[in-house]
């Protein structure tokens, strides 16, 4: 591809080499240094100038690390005269701040959008974002892809008799219908309220598990909290099988290993927005890879053409 330059940030260096393998356009190194003050340094070490540039970096744990180094390849980038730079986050991890919900609490999906366009983001580029409405908080074109179709097709195939698609909350509800509707499937949904952080509650499934297999389906895993209550209920429906997708698998505070030891648990499947090293996959998990749909996408975007066909529903 003529006239573009991919860089990658720290935080998934594997991905950003996957999807430029798609483009067949090389990953250009970026140079990153700390100094004695504990400050950052960024240098882009290719030509940016009139160029389209790329900067990969999902914004995963170390967040504030990974988005302060995002911050400063866009400024790098902008300040050496490229024509036009597009952040690409495949996790966008403030998209859980979207709201006031709180008194005097900062709204910070707004904020960190607002400090991407400042620091010199034309467009963005994103993945499954936590809360959908994020998007309208960027004062640039943003493109929000989703992983249905790419977790839809990891079921295709199966004998899935008896299946039902279950959402842990309302809020995803929407999801999980296109979801089941890929599959050719009925939904239900929990009826979820979140107390905190560490707690949830869910009274009841809205719709027919009872006796039935399950695949619940979430945008993200971080603690497990909504997963372990919504088992809970299951397991008081008898149902037979019950199996995990989620676009992002961050997995944090060992939720990966407490969701993967469970004997109703018979398999988690996520893409790889977030990193997950191979010593840290236990055998439930399946990894699918985004690669292409976002390489396309970058293509697109490059290109002109439109990229609603792959956020679109199937």
């Amino acid at each position: 591809m003529r006239d573009i330059a991919v860089f990658s940030g720290s935080a998934h260096p594997e991905l950003a080499e996957e999807i430029c393998a798609q483009l067949r356009t090389p990953l250009h190194p970026v140079r990153l240094r700390r100094f004695a003050n504990d400050c950052l340094d960024v240098q882009l070490q290719a030509n940016c100038r009139e160029r389209d540039v790329f900067l990969i970096q999902p914004l995963v744990p170390p967040v504030q690390e990974h988005l302060v180094e995002l911050l400063l390849m866009t400024d790098a980038a902008r300040g050496a005269s490229a024509a036009r730079v597009t952040v690409v986050m495949p996790h966008y991890a403030y998209a859980r701040s979207d709201k006031k919900d709180e008194p005097r609490v900062s709204i910070g999906g707004r904020l960190v959008a607002d400090l991407l366009v400042a620091a010199g983001a034309g467009r963005a580029l994103t993945m499954t974002m936590h809360s959908p409405q994020v998007h309208g908080f960027f004062s640039v074109p943003v493109d929000h892809l989703h992983a249905l179709k790419e977790l839809a097709a990891h079921f295709r195939g199966r004998d899935l008799a008896g299946t039902v698609v279950v959402s842990p909350d309302l809020g995803n509800a929407r999801s999980a219908a296109i979801f089941a509707r890929m599959l050719g499937l009925p939904v239900a949904a929990g009826a979820k309220e979140r107390h905190s952080d560490t707690r949830v509650t869910i009274s009841s499934i809205i719709g027919d598990v009872t006796d039935r297999d399950v695949i619940v389906l979430d945008d993200e895993i971080a603690r497990g909290t909504t997963l372990h209550e919504l088992l809970a209920r299951l397991a008081e429906h008898q149902v037979r099988s019950v199996r995990i997708a989620c676009t992002h698998g961050l997995f944090s505070h060992g939720a990966l290993d407490r969701l993967a030891d469970r004997t109703d648990v018979a398999e988690i499947v996520c893409t790889n927005t977030v990193p997950i090293t191979a010593d840290k996959r236990p055998d439930k998990l399946h990894v699918i890879s985004v690669a292409p749909a976002l390489a396309e996408a970058i293509r697109r975007i490059h290109d002109g053409e439109s990229v609603s066909a792959l956020f679109e529903p199937a």
